[in-house]
């Protein structure tokens, strides 16, 4: 069973940096499809960004140009480097494994940004 552990999460001020990261344990990761999703409260989840095995990226328009995803296969991590942190970036970061129709969560890790 997959397992994900996701970290880095905190209060900052607007225009600061965070970096996430996400452990993955109980899978072959080079095949996962990692992604990070947030949710804000009183709001649905929505996608961040997403990274396939070999390196190629997708980003939300709300955060392209400010946050960058990254994996390690090695150490069997994902990350979301985030700069230029707005108030409106203020969710719960939820870590996302995906292969085939399978599909596994964190439970997340908060991030507070004030203006």
């Amino acid at each position: 069973q997959v397992q994900l552990v996701e970290s880095g999460g905190g209060l900052v001020q607007a225009g600061g940096s965070l970096r996430l990261s996400c452990a993955v344990s109980g899978g072959i990761f080079r095949i996962y499809l990692m992604g990070w999703y947030r949710q804000a409260p009183g709001k649905q989840r929505e996608f961040v960004a997403a990274v396939t095995g070999s390196g190629s990226t997708n980003y939300a328009e709300s955060v392209k140009g400010r946050f960058t995803i990254s994996r390690d296969n090695a150490k069997n991590t994902v990350y979301l480097q985030m700069n230029s942190l707005k108030p409106e970036d203020t969710a719960v970061y939820y870590c996302n494994a995906a292969v085939s129709t399978s599909a596994s969560w964190g439970k997340g890790t908060l991030v507070t940004v004030s203006s």
